[in-house]
Parts: C-alpha cells; structure tokens; sequence
C-alpha cells in the first residue's frame, strides 16, 4: 500500500464527468453529477491532502458553440476562446457550490476558489496550422461546406456520423495565474483551476496577452499547472479503473505500477489511442520527468483506493 503523507494533488475530473452518457445535459443533471464526483476529492480533503482540481468542459462548450451557431445572425456570436472562459466559470461554480456545501456538512472550514486561469500557448505551434480536435455538433456534407464558405471553418468527417468542426489544440506552455494559485493554497483554500485546459492565450509582441481560438487538452494542462504550483502528486479521473494495454480486446491487460520508461514503450507500441488514454499517459510522463513523484489513473469512484495503491493504475518515475 502506498503512504503519503499531507501534499498537494492535482485531481482532474474527466470531461464528462458532468453529463453521462444518455442524459440531455440540463443543469439539475449536472448539479447531481457533480454532487457524485466530489466524493473522492472530500475523501482527499479528510486525508489531509492540498487539493487543487482541473475539470474537462467537452460537453459543455461544444453546447454553447451549438447555442451561438443556432442564434448566428441574432445576437453576436461569441469566439472559442469566450465560449471556453465561459465553461470554465460556470462548472467551476457548480463544483465550487457543491464542494463547499459538503464541507461545511463535514465540519471542515475551508473556502473553495475558482480561478478563471489562462494557459499561454506558442502562437507559432502547429496545431494552429494543421487544426485536428473535433467540436460541435454533426453535420451534413452540405451543411459542413455551407459552414467551411460562410465562416472559414475546416471540417472533418467524424467517424460515420457526420462532418464535425476542428480546431487547434496547441500545446500548453504556462499557467498565467500560477502564483494565485500558489498563494490560495498556501492560505489553506480549496482551488479549481486550468477548467477545460484553460483559457488559450499567446504573448504578442508588447508581452500583452490575447486570446485566441482553440481548446488545450485538460490532462496536458492539469500537467502543467502541477508542474508550475510544485505539486507532488496528479490524480487523473476517467471512464475506466485502471490503464490497459490492447484495451478492447481478448488478450487486454491491465496496469498496476508501471514506470515512465515503460509507459514510454507502450505508447511507441500504439497502446494508446490520441482520443482516449494518450493525453493522459502524455502527461503522467512529462509530470514525472518534471520532478512529480506519483501519478494516478483511475475511475471517479476510486479516487482513495487508487491513492492507497488498492486499485488504478500508478506511474512512477
């Protein structure tokens, strides 16, 4: 069993933690989810744990992107960058709620803080030239060179189900507001931070910030905010209980304990699919090469088991 004593933890729920499968997304649903998905994160609380949470906001902004394009030509429409500031505020408000609810039932005195975060990003990075993450709604060959015409969007064809929009998801640099962070947690508080992968912003030539359109991966961004706060641990919330090699198939395999090495081999070996495990093998690697101590993979339901080595999958360097 693994023992660790009281440290700061990165938890980061996964993207859709909030809307389950088959549910239309309405508020009340997401307030219960999230009522759900704190469990784990009170339990690290209880434990003596600095928590700072990161959440992904796929469902979310890909709503209000539909929301935008559905009054396009009504109400001005609102850029990708806006519409992630947005998610951002409003799951860190229902996290932030719910959270502080529960520990003021647990008799636990802590403030919970949300901090609208922005993450820099290189405006000469690649993905702004070659836009690859699908957002938004499914649409039809038509539809989607409709769309390419009238707003310059680039559009995909999205596994059999329709055309879908694709954006830039560069790589992220730096937390903006890291030393905010570092000063809420060092005060005793709560923070939620890096929501959605933050806010993308580049450095122009004056060293102002301006945003631009794109979304950052959550999993590389909670790595990076980790990194810049000094935390010693990152906890990564998904679908499944452990990590697994030829996941899907009869002969699949799950991982307890692996190294960095070896989660470098398997991701050469294609274990890892881009849409799914990669991000966040990605950056369990670079958290551990930057001085992290454990990294742990495991369900929203798990959060302390994974942590006491009970289940999950645990890299380390």
């Amino acid at each position: 069993m693994v023992k660790i004593g009281k440290k700061v933890i990165v938890v980061a729920l996964g993207g859709n933690a909030l809307i389950l499968p088959g549910e239309k997304g309405t508020i009340q649903e997401q307030f219960a989810n999230t009522r759900k998905s704190i469990e784990g994160i009170v339990q690290c609380i209880k434990k003596g744990f600095d928590v700072v949470i990161t959440h992904g906001n796929g469902p979310q902004v890909g709503n209000l992107l539909l929301m935008t394009e559905l009054s396009h030509g009504k109400v001005p429409e609102l850029p990708l960058g806006v519409c992630v500031a947005d998610t951002e505020g409003a799951i860190g408000y229902m996290i932030q709620q719910t959270l502080t609810n529960r520990l003021r039932k647990e008799g636990i005195k802590k403030c919970v803080v949300t901090v609208l975060t922005q993450v820099i990003v290189d405006k000469d990075d690649n993905a702004f030239k070659n836009p690859t993450k699908p957002i938004g709604d499914f649409y039809t060959a038509e539809e989607a060179g409709h769309f390419h015409k009238e707003r310059g969007w680039k559009m995909v064809e999205d596994s059999n189900r329709g055309f879908r929009r694709v954006v830039a998801s560069p790589g992220p640099l730096r937390i903006v507001e890291e030393e905010t962070v570092k000063k809420l947690l060092e005060s005793g508080e709560i923070v939620i931070a890096a929501g959605g992968g933050g806010i993308p912003v580049i450095l122009v030539e004056d060293g102002s910030l301006q945003g631009v359109d794109a979304v950052i991966d959550k999993d590389l961004a909670s790595c990076v905010l980790a990194l810049d706060i000094k935390a010693d641990y990152l906890l990564m919330l998904t679908g499944v209980e452990k990590v697994y090699l030829n996941f899907g198939k009869q002969n699949q395999r799950p991982l307890d304990t692996i190294t960095v090495k070896e989660a470098e081999r398997y991701m050469q070996e294609g274990h890892f699919p881009e849409g799914s495990m990669f991000p966040k093998i990605q950056a369990a690697i670079n958290f551990l090469k930057g001085g992290g101590k454990s990294v742990f993979i495991s369900a929203i339901d798990k959060v302390m088991e994974s942590i006491e080595g009970k289940t999950g999958t645990r890299i380390i360097p």
